[in-house]
């Protein structure tokens, strides 16, 4: 399956003509999937971001929709969600004919911003099939935890999908920490980062798509840029015969991970 990788700073008006623009184009390409970046429909470091936030069933989903059956791709876009009294960091992915398929709400905030801004979700970690392809989702510094990647692998995950607002200084994150969750996991892992700057916020740019093998298939630039990119099965499932950490995992010893511990001093 071709995918593509949105890398823009657009704001908020013109978040959707430059999502039809890049659809059309990656449909162009042949891309099944267009992943776009953390907090698209409006920006990530704005005022406002609560007053703006909508339900998962609001307006935005529907332009979405109707620019997936358009280009005739899926799109998996990051928002801002409200649900009653709480918003969240979230990200929906809609398929070509319209239809959601999975939401994914945030769940570890990053500094300030986050935290005043958002509630942490405590979604499952779901994967859905797209044309045989399993994806996830995370957001953002979800990735940067080695137990939210493993967890959408043990489940199945051929790729991981990460809408994401990457600021400098953090440009490691990109450069390898992200690579490293692929090739840890043996899978893809697509990321789609904002560029340009909001406030005292400089995006680094830098998406990419990372195989398996930790590869780099595609890597943008600090400008806004769409990437494409073949994410094959066949070969993740190859990577895993080679790759045996997830065969070789021993969770009899892992208990500690999953309970909270005061750090060391």
């Amino acid at each position: 399956m071709r995918i593509a990788v949105l890398q823009t700073g657009v704001a908020a008006a013109e978040a959707m003509p430059r999502l039809r623009r890049a659809a059309l184009e990656a449909a162009t390409e042949g891309a099944r999937l267009l992943i776009c970046p953390e907090m698209f429909t409006t920006g990530y470091n704005v005022p406002g971001i609560a007053d703006a936030a909508q339900p998962a069933e609001g307006p935005w989903v529907q332009e979405v929709a109707t620019v997936a059956e358009e280009a005739g791709l899926a799109i998996l876009y990051g928002y801002p969600e409200r649900d009653g009294d709480a918003v969240f960091n979230a990200a929906q992915l809609v398929d070509r004919d319209g239809r959601l398929l999975t939401r994914y709400r945030k769940a570890h905030l990053f500094g300030e911003l986050d935290s005043r801004s958002f509630a942490a979700g405590d979604d499952d970690f779901d994967v859905v099939d797209l044309d045989g392809v399993r994806v996830g989702v995370l957001i953002c510094y979800d990735v940067e935890f080695p137990e939210a990647a493993r967890a959408l692998a043990l489940r199945g995950a051929d790729l991981i999908a990460v809408p994401t607002a990457l600021m400098r200084p953090y440009e490691i994150v990109a450069r390898t920490v992200v690579p490293a969750r692929a090739i840890e996991n043996g899978l893809y892992l697509a990321y789609a980062n904002r560029v340009g700057t909001e406030g005292e916020l400089c995006y680094c740019g830098e998406s990419c798509v990372v195989a398996p093998d930790g590869t780099v298939l595609a890597r943008a630039g600090a400008f806004d840029e769409l990437l494409v990119a073949d994410v094959d099965p066949a070969a993740h499932t190859a990577t895993r015969t080679e790759n045996t950490y997830l065969r070789d995992r021993r969770p009899e010893l892992y208990g500690a991970l999953t309970a909270r511990q005061e750090r060391a001093r």
